[in-house]
């Protein structure tokens, strides 16, 4: 199975520039062994589970519940069974049709 999850999460209370914020999320991720991409908009991973998948959410909220009095975030989830490496695979098959 691929869980594809894309996710946005930030503090609404830290002011116009919450980078410092999403960096501890994409710290975490780092660590995390999961493949993932950064991207101007929210991040994406794919992982093995949704259990996973969600596990990445709840930490991720821990991570700014500590000192944040209001997060936001939106998710995204595209699950398929019997497919892998649909990150890389997907973006291949696109430019292939180029």
């Amino acid at each position: 199975m691929s869980v594809l999850l894309e996710f946005a999460m930030f503090p609404t209370d830290k002011g116009v520039s919450v980078s410092e914020f999403v960096a501890r999320i994409i710290k975490n991720l780092e660590t995390s062994g999961y493949n993932y991409q950064l991207t101007p908009m929210g991040t994406i991973v794919e992982t093995d589970t949704i259990e996973q998948a969600l596990d990445i959410v709840k930490d991720s909220y821990y991570l700014l519940e500590k000192d944040c009095s209001r997060v936001y975030s939106s998710l995204k989830f595209d699950i398929r069974s019997g497919q892998q490496d649909r990150m890389l695979k997907k973006m291949e098959s696109i430019k292939a049709k180029l």
